[in-house]
């Protein structure tokens, strides 16, 4: 069941939102999060119902675990648990690709079956292996068995994230106060789905239909020229974004209408100035989740081992080489491995982790070098910040190359084309002005209508780019009401210029959007719903 099909939205949202506001009308908490934790387990097995037994027991086994590390903290136990919640998602999600390699490297003729992958395995899985971690070092604070369930099945956020934390969500499940129905947060819930539903339906589908031809192509082996290869680039740079915000959007819009604020997860990273800033806006919560439990503890044992062996610690700004390779260079690039293939099993995610790796540890590094010289680490300035931001987009959008192709072998013909090695044929209808002409002539260039991408297919991506990097995000829009979860985000600089860009409750904004909403619930209905591309993780 997917959040902009007609069968979730006519359906089970009225259904299980009307039963939620009987019980916690009569003040019955415990039976609203009892009827969310049934509802959710429904919702999970809308697609295939052998998965519910899978999570229930991953669940009840999680449990029972972390009750026993609270009372009997133990790092033989907890090593076991997160071995033993490991191997359920290694063998659905890689024992095809790992097998399918052996059989290629040995010339085997193994006859693979694929195994289908349980809905949201990874985002359950690192949920309760950070649960299991922080009961064992006594960061616990509630142990219900109710609460934990709705914690893991809630169903805004099941599929596809946030990934939350226990101490996030188990607080607000165990606050009554949470569940009684509030019209202001029903009000904004329900914005916040619409919009989240339009950037979906109206943007993010429309330009997967212009990127898939394209990457598929590339996948066939066929060349695209310049225009054609940058521009299916940039579309499905464009369409993850608006898909994956989207999603955002209307899983902390859900959450509210049930009184429950979901942590961010999606903060305009396309106007991030570096990487580094980039994962801190990207699935944000992926990238916590990563820096607490991988990056961390890699860092902390680098550093008990250099202080056992005398080494002193680097001050800020004074970082020898070997010292940054040991305590930032190595833990980064392994982190961003695990990343990667998190993801997906792929040696095209490998390869986008590990380049995202290398992006960070060159981004690391390039700041800490300023920093050894006193210079200013951010230039705030309108050419260096709109250079930096620039820069950052175009790496992002090469390692999303990787991150979209079928493999490897069609990412790299792909970004072939994107560096001119397949050529270059310019729109005829640019072809005749002045110094387009004289550089056409000069290089040969072939002109004509480009295979994939025309002229208004381009107006679309430029107009798209400006609205991503000029515009307010969803959270900005709606900056003076509660949304996410600990949200503090600055108002973006156009608001100061346009107060209008500022939701508030009255009616010109309501009419606005319940014509969007009419014209997007209407484009929903009339054709069949597309998964969000985050499901397949």
């Amino acid at each position: 069941m997917v959040f902009s099909s007609a069968t979730f939205i006519v359906g089970f949202l009225p259904l299980v939102l009307l039963g939620f506001l009987v019980f916690a009308g009569t003040g019955q908490s415990r039976m609203a999060a009892g009827w969310l934790t049934l509802a959710s387990l429904v919702f999970y097995g809308w697609w295939n119902p052998w998965c519910v037994p899978l999570l229930m027991a991953s669940i009840l086994a999680n449990y029972l675990l972390g009750g026993y590390l609270l009372h009997r903290p133990s790092r033989t136990v907890l090593v076991l648990g997160i071995i033993g919640n490991l191997l359920p998602l290694l063998y659905y999600k890689y024992t095809t690709f790992l097998l399918t390699n052996i059989d290629t490297a040995f010339g085997l003729d193994w006859q693979i079956r694929e195994i289908v992958l349980p809905l949201a395995i990874s985002f359950f899985t690192f949920q309760q292996i950070a649960y299991l971690s922080d009961a064992h070092d006594g960061a616990v604070v509630e142990h219900d068995f109710l609460n934990y369930c709705l914690f893991i099945t809630f169903f805004p956020h099941l599929i596809a994230g946030p990934i939350t934390h226990h101490r996030e969500m188990l607080s607000q499940f165990g606050n009554p106060e949470n569940f009684r129905p509030r019209f202001d947060n029903i009000s904004i819930g329900l914005t916040l789905f619409g919009l989240g539903l339009a950037k979906k339906v109206i943007l993010a589908d429309p330009l997967g239909a212009l990127a898939t031809p394209a990457f598929a192509a590339a996948a066939g082996g066929e060349s695209l020229a310049l225009l054609d290869a940058w521009g299916a680039a940039l579309a499905y740079a464009l369409q993850i974004y608006f898909d994956f915000s989207g999603y955002t959007d209307m899983a902390i819009g859900l959450g509210l209408l049930f009184g429950i604020s979901l942590p961010p997860n999606f903060d305009s990273p396309f106007k991030a100035r570096n990487v580094i800033e980039f994962w801190s806006r990207w699935h944000m919560t992926l990238t916590r989740f990563l820096t607490t439990y991988v990056y961390n503890p890699i860092v902390l044992r680098a550093t008990r081992a250099r202080t056992a062996a005398g080494k002193p610690l680097p001050r800020r700004g004074k970082m020898s080489p070997g010292t940054f390779l040991a305590l930032v260079a190595w833990p980064t690039v392994l982190t961003m491995f695990v990343s990667g293939v998190w993801h997906g099993a792929g040696w095209q995610f490998v390869v986008f982790g590990l380049l995202h790796g290398f992006y960070l540890v060159v981004a690391h590094g390039w700041r800490a070098w300023k920093a050894s010289r006193g210079w200013k680490l951010d230039d705030d300035r309108l050419l260096p910040h709109a250079s930096s931001v620039l820069l950052t987009f175009l790496c992002v959008v090469v390692a999303l190359v990787f991150f979209r192709a079928e493999g490897v072998p069609a990412a790299l013909n792909l970004l072939a084309g994107m560096v001119g090695l397949h050529g270059t044929v310019v729109p005829a209808s640019f072809a005749h002005l002045p110094l387009i002409a004289d550089i056409v002539a000069s290089h040969g260039l072939a002109v004509g209508a480009g295979r994939f991408f025309q002229i208004e297919d381009w107006a679309r991506i430029i107009v798209l780019l400006a609205f991503v990097w000029f515009m307010p995000n969803t959270q900005q829009f709606m900056l003076q009401f509660r949304t996410a979860l600990g949200w503090r985000g600055r108002p973006a600089w156009v608001q100061a210029i346009l107060p209008a860009m500022t939701w508030r409750p009255a009616p010109i904004y309501g009419v606005a959007l319940g014509v969007l909403c009419f014209f997007v619930l209407m484009q929903t209905f009339s054709s069949a719903p597309t998964e969000f591309l985050y499901f397949q993780f």
